[in-house]
């Protein structure tokens, strides 16, 4: 499958789409792709931010690709927990989910609330590095698992985020572009 042929809604994490991001910069690049935009960056709910993407998912007229960042990947497994309806979403691309329960997670982290922990019914993959600073590799593991999501290791990448040096993150889009190829419903 070609990008072309999904709508790709991304999904960023605290503190919203940073221009610098690998994934604001598919956005720009991706003729189909779109950002969810979230009322405030910076207070994750997980209710409203799971309802936007319910709404931004609803539009979609092919099937749908999620590629999530940060709290982001919560969002996705927290909308599939309420109910949302997400029947067009045929895999989802999961980078550097964080902990909300970590002894030291951020506090807008924690105050989105447990992780829903149940199997996500679409393709996905949990894109995790070993050192990332919101999130221990074992607990990573633990969300792929409990997610249903292949797990990938992205060695020592920090968060992968800009502040980690991940701008273009080409090694990033060709893994996604790989993603796209082992979806069933997408062949």
């Amino acid at each position: 499958m070609k990008t072309s042929q999904a709508d790709i809604l991304i999904l960023p994490g605290l503190k919203g789409p940073d221009d610098d991001l690998w994934l604001t910069r598919w956005a720009r690049k991706l003729p189909t792709a779109q950002i969810v935009a979230q009322p405030d960056w910076h207070a994750p709910h997980a209710p409203e931010w799971g309802a936007r993407l319910g709404a931004a998912v609803a539009q979609a007229t092919r099937p749908v690709i999620l590629v999530a960042h940060g709290i982001g990947c919560h969002v996705v497994a927290h909308a599939v927990e309420a109910g949302i309806d997400l029947e067009p979403v045929a895999g989802a691309y999961l980078v550097a989910a964080p902990d909300p329960q970590a002894a030291d997670a951020v506090p807008a982290h924690r105050a989105f609330g447990a992780p829903a922990l149940m199997p996500l019914p679409f393709s996905a993959a949990l894109i995790a590095a070993r050192n990332d600073p919101h999130c221990s590799p074992e607990r990573a593991r633990a969300f792929a698992q409990a997610w249903g999501a292949e797990f990938v290791d992205a060695g020592e990448s920090g968060a992968i985020d800009s502040a980690a040096g991940f701008g273009p993150w080409p090694e990033g889009l060709m893994r996604f572009a790989g993603f796209l190829k082992t979806i069933p419903s997408l062949q």
